[in-house]
């Protein structure tokens, strides 16, 4: 499968349009949901309009649950489709090709998701559901397989040496996590993957690759039978098994740090961040509402505004929220000329203080809900855009209104109560802050071969 960098099994062949959108611009998905025999929560939204179905199962088996091995849960994901059942890398490729279908992965910081997409017609989904259920439940993690993997993540990881933007992440999520499991990389360091043997990918599997521990989200078309029956049929083999422990809690940050990272480039890259939000916080949707206006919406942002178009120092910088099932990080970032990049820093915590302080004004909130609420209906207009928001509905105990509420409450926020929120979850004098640059011009990229 793909960690955070977005490895991919087979790249998507199929792509639907925009031709649900005259649908779910008038009105969101009907989401059903139950548990399967062996305890996996299903959520299904019917979609008849096209004769398909894409179907996401996701697992607590993000990076947060490597223990001692950093990226064995990324590591875990990507053997899946090396080898299951009596079939090898190849033959797994060529079943899902064979009939236009595609299987993708992804292992982020809380979980480790699967994903389908095929035509309802036979033999395409039969074929497709037998593979999916296939890699999920009997995944033969092959030597010869195992260790070209461990190869190309090794190189993988020494390229991102090279990237400064990488380098500035991974210090930034260790400056504000510390010793919490989230402060891990997914894709693990170089000591770590260099030791993952198949017997703890298989005993990683055993533990958390289980029924209780998943959420199986499908939509397509299909009725209300069917779409049990494809649960069943993709994870009911899987053992009961039990859900993961629950994460300890983000500590808050104390105090404020700076972490300057000398790197050869022309530039140097500025993050600045601090534990924010976990999903289902009662602040999440003014904090939303709140960070598109500061620097989340682009070239109207304030941080453009401030940083690009009052003192040009730096083509374009963001802030955003990633909430998770703990507090995620809440992350500023830019990139500027090495001389300048003091300059950008300052001009960059200075509008937060700001904000953090006055909040919006009214132009700016009515401005922000109109371009939230405005796209929103286009986020959800295709079977693949709305699978997303069904397994994070599940995964994190959502309620099933959720799409259905979403404009509504981002309607309701008020102006106060986004300057609340950001005086009493923002602290910009405890932003953990990392700089990556300030040694002239870049070198060449080291050679990525075997060491």
């Amino acid at each position: 499968m793909y960690a955070e960098t977005h490895r991919t099994l087979l790249r998507s062949t199929l792509a639907i349009g925009l031709l649900l959108i005259g649908t779910l611009a008038q009105a969101t998905p009907k989401i059903e949901t139950w548990q399967t025999a062996n305890g996996a929560r299903v959520l299904f939204v019917a979609a008849p309009e096209l004769p398909m179905v894409d179907v996401r199962v996701v697992f607590d088996a993000g990076s947060a649950r490597d223990g001692d091995h950093p990226g064995l849960a990324a590591f875990t994901a990507d053997m899946l489709n090396e080898g299951a059942r009596d079939w090898n890398a190849d033959t797994i490729a060529e079943r899902m090709e064979n009939v236009g279908a595609t299987l993708t992965g992804a292992t982020d910081r809380d979980m480790t998701s699967v994903a389908m997409r095929s035509l309802t017609q036979e033999p395409a989904l039969g074929t497709a559901l037998e593979t999916l259920a296939g890699v999920l439940t009997a995944p033969t993690f092959p030597a010869d397989a195992l260790e070209r993997n461990r190869e190309n993540t090794l190189i993988g990881l020494r390229q991102e040496q090279e990237q400064p933007s990488k380098v500035a992440s991974k210090a930034l999520m260790q400056q504000i996590f510390g010793h919490h499991p989230y402060a891990s990389d997914p894709n693990g360091t170089e000591a770590s993957i260099r030791t993952l043997s198949a017997a703890e990918l298989k005993s990683f599997h055993d533990r958390y690759y289980v029924g209780a521990n998943a959420v199986v989200a499908i939509v397509g078309a299909l009725d209300r039978p069917a779409a049990a029956a494809l649960a069943e049929r993709v994870v009911g083999t899987l053992p009961t098994g039990e859900r993961a422990a629950p994460l300890p809690p983000v500590a808050p940050l104390t105090a404020g740090s700076l972490e300057q990272i000398p790197f050869p480039a022309s530039q140097t890259t500025v993050l600045a961040g601090q534990p924010g939000v976990a999903r289902g916080d009662p602040d999440y949707f003014a904090l939303y509402l709140g960070n598109h206006i500061l620097g989340g919406s682009g070239m109207v942002s304030l941080l453009m505004d401030e940083v690009r178009e009052k003192r040009g120092l730096s083509y374009s910088t963001y802030s955003y929220f990633l909430p998770l099932a703990q507090p995620g990080p809440f992350v500023m970032g830019l990139q500027t000329k090495n001389a300048q990049a003091e300059q950008a820093r300052t001009v960059m915590i200075d509008t937060l203080k700001h904000f953090a302080a006055e909040g919006p004004t009214a132009a700016q909130l009515t401005a922000a809900k109109k371009n939230v609420t405005g796209g929103f209906p286009l986020r959800i207009a295709e079977n693949s855009e709305i699978i997303p928001y069904l397994a994070v509905i599940g995964f994190y105990g959502l309620p099933l209104d959720y799409l259905d509420r979403f404009t509504d409450r981002i309607e309701a926020v008020t102006a106060e109560q986004v300057r609340d929120a950001f005086a009493r979850r923002v602290h910009p004098d405890r932003l953990a802050t990392v700089t990556v640059g300030g040694e002239g011009e870049a070198k060449p990229p080291a050679a990525n071969g075997p060491d």
